[in-house]
């Protein structure tokens, strides 16, 4: 929370990860497993919102709710939503994000991912709802990778990419901007990150105020 308070103090948007406990309560937390953040070998989804309210972080803080979160921007600042989901099984983190967002119906929010199905989710349940695909091109072959990135695009629908720094520019983002469909880019980090993105993106997702 320290984090997103000085993003809100100095004016910035907010991109942050989101996964559902047991009982569909969505939490402000990037790993499927507590592993790495509070060593505990525990998937976020194997635990009701009350355990997971007492896990604490390395600073001494708790897993955030987004419901919190939200109330903490309280619509002063853009919120970026990443949804973390597996396969086809999206249903409890997107209607728990979906139940979050609807008491902040005129909060600058959207939300995103990488799987299509949790986008494809709101296109069927959440009219209106402002979406993005997540997309990387690393690793994966070429004619795949495009089968793939074809499939994901018909079925989420977005209303913008996040692409991966490391692809800029790519045949994807030239056709999506020419398009006029916005291009945000992830994670910048450096001075020859910070270059590219102005040029090949409409909008970039840095990790510090200096990046």
């Amino acid at each position: 929370m320290a984090a997103f308070d000085a993003a809100i103090a100095a004016g910035y948007g907010i991109e942050c990860d989101v996964r559902a406990s047991r009982d569909g309560v969505a939490f402000v937390f990037h790993d499927a497993i507590l592993t790495r953040m509070a060593g505990r070998d525990e998937a976020v989804a194997a635990l009701d919102a009350v355990a997971l309210d007492g896990v604490p972080l390395p600073d001494g803080g708790a897993i955030p709710r987004l419901s919190a979160l939200l109330a903490r921007c309280g619509g002063r600042v853009p919120l970026l939503v990443e949804i973390k989901a597996e396969g086809r099984h999206v249903r409890s983190v997107c209607a728990a994000v979906a139940r979050d967002l609807s008491r902040w119906p005129d909060a600058p929010v959207a939300v995103m991912s990488f799987n299509p199905w949790a986008m494809r989710w709101f296109v069927k349940q959440q009219v209106g709802q402002v979406r993005g695909l997540v997309v990387t091109q690393q690793g994966k072959g070429r004619i795949r990778g495009g089968i793939a990135r074809a499939l994901a695009l018909w079925l989420s629908k977005p209303d913008f990419l996040a692409c991966d720094i490391r692809d800029l520019p790519s045949r994807l983002s030239r056709r999506a901007r020419a398009g006029r469909l916005p291009v945000l880019t992830w994670t910048v980090r450096s001075a020859a990150d910070r270059a590219r993105a102005a040029i090949h993106a409409d909008q970039s997702i840095f990790e510090r105020g200096h990046d």
